[in-house]
């Protein structure tokens, strides 16, 4: 990521040629170019070279857009809403899952295996939510934790028997080891 540039530095586009940026604003700058004339670009831009910075510029108050993809990421990671991508194993691809009625009267049913791994996932990621709620809740004693603690571990083990459609080990389901 590029450094945060202030108002009054000097740059170079491949495209537009030389400018000078006008506003710095959240997520882009806005610059006028010799060539191209006033240019919003991302801050996130590469193509940017800094000729010459503004050293008369005040110093930058606020969050640069870094911090605030840093904390929006926190904020999110904190609340479960941030999922990982969980790979399904390369043999389950393109599967499906065969559902049969023991009446041979009745239809099965067929579920397209990522589909049926989407809602596994969907409820792995929810219990985790509801572990972090539990563990960060301000009323809840100790004691009802833990014990609320142990029985989210005991739905853990109740899953493991769908660790066989997970790619990586990482992300299977633990219940509580035996001894």
């Amino acid at each position: 990521m590029m450094e945060e540039l202030s108002v009054g530095t000097r740059v170079e586009h491949p495209r537009y040629g030389e400018g000078i940026i006008s506003k710095s604003k959240l997520t882009a700058y806005e610059i006028f170019f010799e060539k191209g004339g006033k240019i919003e670009i991302t801050k996130r831009n590469t193509d940017l070279t800094v000729l010459e910075k503004n050293m008369d510029a005040p110093p930058h108050k606020g969050l640069s857009i870094g911090e605030v993809e840093e904390v929006l990421k926190y904020v999110l990671d904190q609340y479960g809403a941030l999922s990982a991508v969980v790979p399904l194993g390369e043999k389950w691809k393109g599967g499906t899952m065969l559902l049969q009625p023991a009446n041979p009267e009745l239809k099965p049913k067929e579920i397209p295996i990522e589909a049926f791994f989407h809602k596994i996932v969907m409820l792995r990621d929810r219990l985790r939510v509801l572990e972090q709620n539990i563990n960060s809740h301000k009323v809840i004693s100790d004691e009802e934790k833990v014990n609320l603690q142990q029985y989210i571990t005991r739905i853990y083990g109740s899953l493991t028997t769908f660790n066989v459609l997970f790619e990586e080990k990482e992300h299977f389901f633990v219940g509580s080891k035996s001894k």
